[in-house]
């Protein structure tokens, strides 16, 4: 059965107290991204990660605050996050390749990474069944990246001590959620083999 990692928005302007839209405590997860990419990186599991790229004039910032502006340091991920060989994939239509890329850096442009013209495309190309997921934000993007992973009737597994919430009774909405979809809950140990 193939695997592929899916890493959620692990962007500075979510996982640092400097960013834009900073998730409390998110920078806590960063080793266990970093474990779980090392680990895929050794494995040979594809790492499909999302990624905001906003323009300055986004429609999205008439609900949330300027963030992720596609370009500037804040819109990066976190080191710690990537692996060597990657390739970004912009939201737009036309070819894509993914050959021989790690890690796969989706750009989009809303909170629903299945909304882009890329990602269904991509998980076509990765030819995969199961998906573990983490990362940012565990109610939201999070949370819309296991749905849409969910309705394309893929296995998927939520890593719970690599995600974090901005509300903690949404994010356990959310947990629930997967769960009644179908999904799973594992652990950071659990995927590493540990």
């Amino acid at each position: 059965m193939k695997t592929v990692f899916v890493d959620v928005d692990t962007q500075l302007d979510f996982l640092y107290p400097a960013g834009a839209l900073y998730v409390p405590g998110a920078e806590r997860i960063v080793p266990a991204i970093h474990s779980l990419h090392r680990h895929a990186a050794v494995a040979s599991i594809p790492v499909l990660s999302t990624m905001d790229a906003h323009t300055e004039d986004d429609p999205e910032f008439q609900s949330w605050p300027p963030h992720c502006i596609a370009g500037t340091v804040a819109q990066h991920k976190a080191a710690a996050t990537l692996l060597e060989n990657r390739v970004i994939i912009p939201n737009r239509d036309g070819p894509f390749s993914i050959e021989g890329a790690q890690q796969i850096l989706l750009e989009k442009q809303t909170l629903d990474a299945f909304a882009t013209r890329t990602m269904r495309r991509v998980i076509e190309a990765l030819n995969a069944d199961r998906f573990i997921v983490y990362g940012v934000v565990t109610e939201i993007c999070v949370l819309w990246a296991a749905r849409g992973l969910l309705a394309a009737n893929k296995q998927v597994a939520l890593v719970s001590d690599a995600v974090r919430e901005l509300k903690a009774d949404e994010a356990a909405r959310a947990f629930a959620e997967i769960r009644s979809l179908g999904g799973s809950v594992t652990t950071l140990s659990e995927v590493l083999g540990g």
